[in-house]
């Protein structure tokens, strides 16, 4: 997924955020979003991307109605 995109969205911008803080603390100053978003976007993305992706996807799979055979015994 293209890197412009996923800084719209508000998920991504909170993730970015806590991946700031967390970085920060470890380097005793804060690091400013822009280092922040340009490393979680290196380490991060690609498996949050494919999570949310697998767990939409499931969550279709709930909701589509499921037809059992009734058994004609």
């Amino acid at each position: 997924m293209e890197a412009k995109k996923l800084l719209r969205n508000k998920k991504v911008i909170e993730e970015i955020n806590r991946h700031k803080w967390l970085e920060s603390e470890i380097a005793g100053y804060d690091i400013g979003f822009e280092a922040a978003a340009e490393d979680w976007l290196k380490k991060h993305a690609g498996v949050w991307v494919a999570y949310h992706a697998n767990k939409k996807s499931k969550s279709f799979i709930k909701s589509v109605p499921f037809k059992q055979k009734r058994s004609t015994k």
